[in-house]
C-alpha cells in the first residue's frame, strides 16, 4: 500500500478548499495578496530599500502601498530604480499578475454566476401579503389581468409567480399576453410548485392567498393534490390557515382534494362548473356574459357587507334600499349562504348581505323614501307550461354527459337530446343516459365539420344547438378550428333557408372567440377564461366559493333571462325599481336585462346590463330579457 506523504495531505487540502466555492476563492486569493503586500512592506523597511531618488528609507505603510500599486499594475514598476526596490518590486509584480489577476477572474466569474442565478429565479422573495401562482398554464395570463384590476386600489400589491418554466422567458410572456401591469409588481420564479424548498422561495407562510394552477398533463389533479400536501403539511408552515384556491377536473379526485386542503383549500371542479354554465346557457341566450360579467373585476362583482341600517328590514324591503348595488342574498352569521331568500327573512345583527356592486367601497343605501315605483304598469305573474324540448350536441368531451344530466334537470317530461360526434371510443357515451327522468338519448356516430352530416340532421326541427370541443382527443387549437368550421356551416345553412338556430359553443382559447363572433352564435362558453375568473374572485374572497357552488346548484335558485313582458308593460318608460318591485312579488330578484337590439355588440356586452341604476327609465320590447334569481 503506498504511503501518504505530506505532498499528498497537502493536495488533498488544496482540492478540498477550491470545492467551497466562489467565496471560498475570493478569500483565499484576497489573504495571499495581502500576505504578498505585507512581507514586501517589511522587506523594504528591514533591507532600507528605496528608489535612487529617495533621500531616505520607507516606513512599513509606505512600503506596503508602492507593493500594492505594483500589484495591481503591472507597469508602475517601469520607473523602478535602485538595484534592491527593483527586485522587490518585481517580485511584487509578478505574484500581482499570477495572484491578483485570478482574484479579478474569480470575482468576475462570481458576479456572472450571481446574475445567471437571479436569471434562474432562484433567489427567495421577500413580500407579505402578496398573491402567489404555483403553476404555469395558459390560464395564469388571465388570472394575472384579474387580479391587477382587483389589487388597482392596494398600496403594494405583489403577484408572485413559481413555475416549472425559465423566468425570463415567463416575464417575456407576461408582458406579450397581459401589457401594463400598473402599480402591480410581478414576480417571477423557477421551480417545482410539489417541491418543498422550491415552495419555500415565493415566502408562502406571508402570502395573502395562493392559486394552484392545474398543469397541462395526463395527472393534472395529482399534482394539483401533491402541491395542496406540500402547502398544508409542510414542517415549517405557519400557524395560521392558508386560503388555497384551486382547481380539480375529475370529480372523483375531490374527495382527496378536500383531504389534504381541509378547510384551508377552496376547490373548483372545473368541468362540473363548465358543463353547467352549458347546460344553462344553452336554454337562454346571453347567460354566458352575464356569468362573465359576475366573475371578472373589470364590472360589477359579489361582494359581502354588514349594513347595520337593514336589521330588522326583512330581505325584500332591502333590495329596494340600494340605487347602484342589487341584493342578492344573505350571508347569515353562522356562515351559511342563502341566495334568493325568502321574501319575508328578517336580516338579523350580524348578519352580511351578498349585494353586486361596482366595488365595495360604492354599497351605501339610496336613502330614498318614498321608493318612485310605478304600480300601473307591473304585471301580473303568469303560469307557463314547460313543453318537451330538443337538445341537439355537436362534439365530443368528457363534459358531456355531464351537460346531458344538467339538463335533465331543467327540462320538461318527453324531452329528447342527441349527440353527434366522431372519433369517440366505443360505448364512451353508454352512461350518458343512466339515470335520466325527463328526456331520452341518442347517440349518432357522424363527423361534425362535414356539411353533409350537418345537413342530414333537420336542425330548425331542435330546440336548442350545443357545439362541443373536442378538447379530449385534440390540442387547443384544432380543437378550437373544428368548432370554428362547425359553426361557420351551422350559420351558412341557417342563412340559406331563412331560419335561425339557438346555438351555444365552446371555445378553449378566448383569442379564438373573436374569430368565431363571425358564426353570429347566440353565446360562447370560453372554458379556461370562465374557471380563470373564478379562481381570481375566490383569491380575493375566499366566501365566494359557497355563493358559486348555490348559483350554480340545479337545487335552490339560478340565474333566469324572462321576458321583460312577464313583469312590466312594453313600449312603455319603466324605471328599475318598478322591475324589482314586480319580480320581488313573485319571490324573484331583479339584478339586470337584456336589451336584444344590442346583442351583436361586443363593445356594449351585448347587450346586457348587470346591477343597472334603479331610477334611470327604460322601455322593453318584446324580445327584451329580465335577468332574474329564481327558483325556476
Amino acid at each position: 500500500m503506498r504511503k501518504t506523504t505530506f505532498l499528498d495531505r497537502l493536495r488533498y487540502g488544496f482540492d478540498n478548499y477550491m470545492s467551497r466555492g466562489t467565496i471560498a476563492l475570493i478569500a483565499g486569493l484576497g489573504l495571499l495578496t495581502l500576505a504578498i503586500i505585507v512581507v514586501a512592506g517589511l522587506t523594504i523597511t528591514v533591507m532600507d530599500a528605496h528608489q535612487d531618488d529617495q533621500s531616505g528609507s520607507l516606513s512599513f505603510f509606505e512600503g506596503a502601498w508602492e507593493a500594492l500599486m505594483r500589484t495591481l499594475d503591472a507597469g508602475t514598476m517601469g520607473g523602478d530604480t535602485g538595484r534592491r526596490f527593483r527586485a522587490i518590486m518585481f517580485l511584487v509584480t509578478l505574484g500581482g499578475v499570477f495572484i491578483v489577476s485570478s482574484l479579478i477572474g474569480v470575482l468576475t466569474s462570481g458576479v456572472e454566476g450571481k446574475l445567471d442565478e437571479l436569471r434562474k429565479g432562484r433567489s427567495r422573495v421577500i413580500e407579505r401579503n402578496h398573491t402567489i401562482i404555483l403553476g404555469w398554464s395558459p390560464q395564469i395570463f388571465s388570472i394575472i389581468s384579474e387580479l391587477i384590476i382587483a389589487n388597482a386600489n392596494q398600496k403594494k400589491p405583489r403577484i408572485v409567480i413559481l413555475g416549472d418554466k425559465d423566468k425570463v422567458e415567463m416575464e417575456d410572456e407576461i408582458r406579450a399576453n397581459v401589457g401594463d401591469p400598473g402599480r402591480t409588481v410581478i414576480v417571477c420564479r423557477t421551480g417545482s410548485p410539489i417541491d418543498l424548498n422550491d415552495i419555500e422561495i415565493v415566502s408562502p407562510h406571508d402570502a395573502r392567498s395562493i392559486i394552484i394552477l392545474s398543469p397541462e398533463i395526463g395527472d393534472a389533479d395529482i399534482h394539483t393534490i401533491k402541491t395542496i400536501l406540500a402547502l398544508t403539511h409542510n414542517p415549517n408552515r405557519r400557524s395560521e390557515p392558508y386560503h388555497i384556491v384551486a382547481e380539480i377536473r375529475d370529480p372523483k379526485n375531490m374527495e382527496a382534494a378536500r383531504l389534504v386542503g381541509r378547510d384551508e383549500a377552496q376547490l373548483v371542479l372545473a368541468g362540473d362548473l363548465i358543463s353547467r354554465i352549458t347546460a344553462q346557457t344553452c336554454r337562454q341566450s346571453g347567460l354566458s356574459v352575464v356569468y362573465t360579467e359576475l366573475l371578472d373585476f373589470g364590472g360589477d362583482e359579489i361582494y359581502f357587507k354588514e349594513e347595520t341600517g337593514l336589521t330588522g328590514k326583512t330581505f325584500g324591503e332591502a333590495l329596494l334600499a340600494y340605487e347602484d348595488s342589487a341584493l342578492i342574498g344573505l350571508r347569515l352569521k353562522d356562515g351559511r349562504i342563502q341566495l334568493n331568500p325568502p321574501m319575508n327573512t328578517q336580516i338579523a345583527a350580524g348578519d352580511k348581505i351578498i349585494t353586486v356592486a361596482e366595488d365595495d367601497d360604492t354599497i351605501h343605501m339610496s336613502g330614498v323614501s318614498p321608493v318612485p315605483i310605478d304600480p300601473s304598469v307591473i304585471r301580473e305573474t303568469r303560469s307557463s307550461l314547460h313543453q318537451p324540448e330538443r337538445t341537439l350536441i355537436l362534439g365530443w368531451n368528457r363534459r358531456a354527459s355531464i351537460i346531458i344530466h344538467e339538463l335533465d334537470h331543467y327540462v320538461a317530461l318527453d324531452s329528447a337530446v342527441t349527440i353527434v360526434a366522431d372519433n369517440v371510443e366505443e360505448n364512451a357515451w353508454a352512461h350518458c343516459c343512466d339515470d335520466l327522468h325527463n328526456q331520452t338519448f341518442t347517440f349518432i356516430s357522424g363527423d361534425t365539420t362535414s356539411r353533409r352530416v350537418l345537413e342530414g340532421l333537420e336542425i330548425p326541427s331542435y330546440n336548442h344547438v350545443i357545439v362541443l370541443s373536442y378538447s379530449d382527443t385534440l390540442d387547443l387549437q384544432d380543437a378550437d378550428a373544428h368548432t370554428l368550421v362547425t359553426l361557420l356551416h351551422l350559420r351558412d345553412m341557417a342563412d340559406h333557408r331563412g331560419v335561425d338556430f339557438a346555438i351555444v359553443s365552446e371555445m378553449l382559447d378566448v383569442r379564438n372567440r373573436e374569430l368565431a363572433e363571425v358564426t353570429r352564435a347566440d353565446d360562447f362558453i370560453v372554458s379556461d377564461k370562465l374557471i380563470s375568473l373564478m379562481l381570481s374572485q375566490i383569491s380575493e374572497h375566499k366566501e365566494l366559493t359557497a355563493v358559486f357552488q348555490d348559483l350554480f346548484d340545479p337545487e335552490g335558485s339560478e340565474l333566469y333571462l324572462k321576458p321583460a313582458g312577464d313583469y312590466v308593460d312594453l313600449g312603455k318608460p319603466v324605471n328599475f325599481y318598478t322591475v324589482v318591485e314586480s319580480a320581488r312579488q313573485r319571490g324573484e330578484v331583479a339584478m339586470g336585462y337584456r336589451i336584444d337590439a344590442k346583442r351583436d355588440r361586443p363593445e356594449e356586452a351585448y347587450g346586457v346590463f348587470v346591477n343597472p341604476d334603479k331610477s334611470g327609465k327604460i322601455t322593453y320590447t318584446e324580445l327584451d330579457r329580465i335577468i332574474v334569481l329564481a327558483e325556476d
